[in-house]
C-alpha cells in the first residue's frame, strides 16, 4: 500500500477504503482504469485540476465516461472562463503527478466541484495518488472530507 498523501489523509480521517492497483498506462485515463479493474467507467471519478481567468486553482470531480462544461461550470462559480491547467502547473497546486492526481491531501487547499450525479453511485473509484492506484469509498466520504460544491456541469462523451 502505497504512503501518498492521499492514503494518509483518508486515514486520518478515519475513512474505510479498497485499494485497487492496475497497470498505468500513458493517456489512458479512466478508459483504462475502468477496463483493467473491470468497473463501469462511470463509477471511476477523474480529478480535474482547473482554472480561471486569474490562474485561481480549482478541482472538478467528473465520472470517467463525462466531460466538464467549462462553460457552465464558469457560470455557477462566477467567472468568465475556466480551463484545465496545465500539467506542471497542476501537479505544483496537488504535489501529484498528472495521472496520479488525487483530491485528498493535495499541498494547496483548493475549492473542490462534485458532479452531483456521483451520489447516486454505491461507491466510486477515485486516484489514491498514484499512478495505477484507486481507492473505492461511497461518495458520501468525498462530501464529508473535502465539502464540495455539487454542480451539474456533466457532457456525456
Amino acid at each position: 500500500m502505497p504512503s501518498t498523501p492521499a492514503v494518509l489523509a483518508l486515514r486520518a480521517a478515519g475513512v474505510a477504503f479498497t485499494p485497487h492497483f492496475y497497470h498505468y498506462e500513458e493517456h489512458g485515463g479512466t478508459t483504462v482504469s475502468a477496463r483493467e479493474l473491470g468497473v463501469d467507467e462511470h463509477a471511476v471519478i477523474k480529478t480535474l485540476v482547473m482554472q480561471d481567468e486569474a490562474a485561481k486553482p480549482c478541482i472538478v470531480l467528473m465520472h470517467g465516461d463525462c466531460e466538464v462544461s467549462t462553460k457552465a461550470l464558469a457560470r455557477i462559480v462566477g467567472v468568465k472562463r475556466i480551463e484545465p491547467c496545465k500539467p506542471e502547473v497542476a501537479e505544483r497546486h496537488t504535489g501529484y503527478r498528472v495521472g496520479g492526481t488525487s483530491p485528498f491531501g493535495t499541498r494547496r487547499k483548493m475549492p473542490v466541484y462534485l458532479e452531483q450525479t456521483a451520489l447516486d453511485l454505491p461507491g466510486i473509484y477515485i486516484n489514491g495518488g498514484s499512478r495505477g492506484f484507486l481507492v473505492e469509498i461511497p461518495p458520501q466520504a468525498v462530501v464529508s472530507l473535502l465539502q464540495p460544491e455539487l454542480v451539474t456541469v456533466a457532457i456525456a462523451r
